[in-house]
């Protein structure tokens, strides 16, 4: 019964609250990479409180910033800013299997319309090219992002805009269980670019489905 009304409220608004019986947990202590492992050649480190992701100069060390957790469904926000070169890129991978992955996983990109490397949802192509004009994201700025994962449902908003509303008609096996969060740089075009994360929250709201 629990979970069903849960359900009911999670989909009328996406303003809606959730109250204190949530889970809600910081992904980030704002002060290390204690809850996160790197993999790749990408550099990451912590400063005044914000994760800093980039490259020593060479553009190829990409990389990405794995949360050791596993989570299927969960409402996660965050605040984020890229810098503004090219096709430099950041994204948000989720429902990434670290042991029987059997594809990409999902990935909420986070770059620039202006160079076809939307803030949209991608997986072997785009599935929803979200803020396509890129008229919602605030260049050299901090951007609001809430991504909220149910099931085979994904929707996303950026600074309290809807942008992506994507019902994956038949996912993969992998893609239908847990799996970690992991953050992206990614140098393109000759260039070593940075993307930073702030104020990262995440509700798991399958832990609150098993709840009697």
């Amino acid at each position: 019964m629990y979970s069903t009304t849960f359900s009911v409220l999670l989909f009328i608004t996406p303003a809606f609250s959730i109250g204190v019986n949530s889970e809600q947990s910081c992904l980030f202590n704002g002060k290390d990479l204690g809850q996160w492992k790197s993999t790749g050649k990408a550099e990451w480190r912590v400063k005044d409180g914000v994760i800093v992701g980039g490259q020593d100069g060479d553009p190829k060390r990409s990389g990405i910033l794995v949360s050791k957790g596993n989570y299927k469904d969960f409402d996660l926000r965050l605040e984020y800013k890229i810098e503004e070169h090219g096709k430099y890129n950041s994204g948000i991978y989720f429902r990434r299997s670290k042991t029987k992955r059997l594809g990409p996983p999902y990935q909420l990109n986070l770059g620039r319309g202006v160079a076809e490397e939307y803030v949209g949802l991608y997986l072997d192509d785009w599935l929803d090219k979200g803020d396509e004009k890129d008229e919602i994201r605030k260049p050299r700025k901090w951007n609001k992002v809430r991504l909220l994962v149910v099931d085979n449902r994904i929707r996303a908003w950026l600074n309290d805009h809807p942008i992506v509303d994507y019902t994956d008609p038949k996912p993969r096996a992998d893609l239908q269980e847990a799996g970690s969060i992991a953050f992206q740089t990614y140098g393109a075009e000759g260039h070593a670019g940075w993307v930073k994360f702030r104020n990262l929250k995440i509700i798991d709201l399958s832990s609150l489905k098993q709840k009697p």
